[in-house]
């Protein structure tokens, strides 16, 4: 997800609190994997499976970082 963010959004490689920031907006709107290696994801999700999660984490943080961009923007725009 952080690779996908930083992908996506030069702030977030830039400042470590609104990458935090999306971050958890992000996960709150993911169902909970708790896998602490990528070889471990290859290993218990088919290859559909690592699709889904793959878009939805793509939606999630597209989401997330609009989200978190319009509420840190002190003028609203």
């Amino acid at each position: 997800m952080f690779d996908e963010i930083a992908r996506r959004d030069e702030r977030a490689r830039e400042d470590a609190d609104f990458l935090a920031d999306v971050a958890c907006v992000a996960l709150n709107h993911l169902p909970p994997r708790y896998i602490r290696h990528d070889v471990d994801m290859s290993f218990f999700l088919s290859p559909q499976e690592q699709e889904e999660m793959q878009k939805k984490v793509r939606k999630a943080v597209k989401d997330a970082l609009r989200y978190v961009a319009e509420r840190s923007n002190p003028d609203g725009a």
